[in-house]
């Protein structure tokens, strides 16, 4: 038996995405983000520069907020909250909440990687983790050695880092060009984007919290608007955790009720 945990008996390794070097993986990374992904969030940031525009907030001021925050939700909070004179200290502590989705991000995505990757640079690839690069990585690094997951991440992020810069500032170009209307829905591809690719991971819980938000959301947002987001979340992965955990220990009863020799 190898170091790998063995699956019905073959080495893990077998059922692994090979990588011969760190910079192939990389490579592989960075072709799967430059498909789908890179150009639907670069579609979200044309919109989001198309937003900008129309409410006459400066070129530069639209390239900065992606360069720096590189949080679409983030860049739309702080952007209203400045044209509504909010302090700045208020719009960061609120722009901060709106991001603490990158904490558990984080402490899902990357203890899954190499022991020898845990050093300080981490703190410089945090910045290129969005939404669709976690939901991506989450399902794929099962399938690659851990030496490989960080190049891969890092091949997959930083294309859709260094492209959302351009597009923000060619929505603010051509905000003119195009409909309000399709300007706002181009914002809104990225979270559908990610909404399917979070369907589509493996983990039964995933599966779970995405319908059961579905299913409670506009309930919750009929209830009380404000903290309809929250409460979907909070209440809807709650369920689909214990739901599935419940799931998971009743199919493995079965599964060894059948393999129990019968008298």
């Amino acid at each position: 038996m190898t170091r790998w945990e063995g699956v019905l008996g073959y080495p893990l390794e077998l059922f692994m995405q090979s990588f011969q070097s760190k910079s192939q993986a990389f490579r592989r990374g960075f072709q799967e983000a430059m498909g789908a992904p890179v150009w639907v969030l670069f579609a979200s940031m044309v919109g989001f520069g198309a937003i900008g525009k129309t409410h006459d907030v400066s070129l530069v001021w639209m390239g900065l907020t992606t360069l720096l925050v590189f949080a679409l939700p983030g860049q739309i909070i702080m952007m209203e909250m400045m044209l509504a004179g909010v302090s700045w200290v208020t719009t960061g502590l609120v722009v901060a909440l709106s991001s603490s989705r990158f904490i558990t991000m984080a402490v899902t995505l990357f203890p899954q990687l190499d022991r020898k990757d845990h050093t300080p640079r981490l703190y410089a690839t945090v910045h290129i983790m969005a939404m669709t690069a976690w939901a991506v990585c989450m399902n794929r690094f099962r399938d690659m050695a851990p030496e490989h997951r960080l190049p891969f991440f890092v091949g997959f992020g930083l294309p859709c880092w260094l492209l959302s810069v351009p597009a923000t500032l060619l929505g603010h170009v051509a905000a003119g060009w195009v409909p309000q209307a399709f300007t706002l829905a181009l914002v809104m591809l990225n979270p559908l984007f990610f909404l399917l690719s979070f369907a589509g991971a493996r983990p039964l819980p995933n599966r779970a919290a995405v319908i059961l938000g579905l299913l409670l959301g506009p309930w919750f947002f009929l209830w009380d608007a404000d903290t309809s987001l929250l409460t979907t979340g909070l209440v809807g992965g709650t369920l689909a955790y214990f739901g599935a955990k419940a799931w998971s220990a009743r199919s493995a009863r079965l599964a060894a009720d059948a393999q129990e020799p019968k008298p």
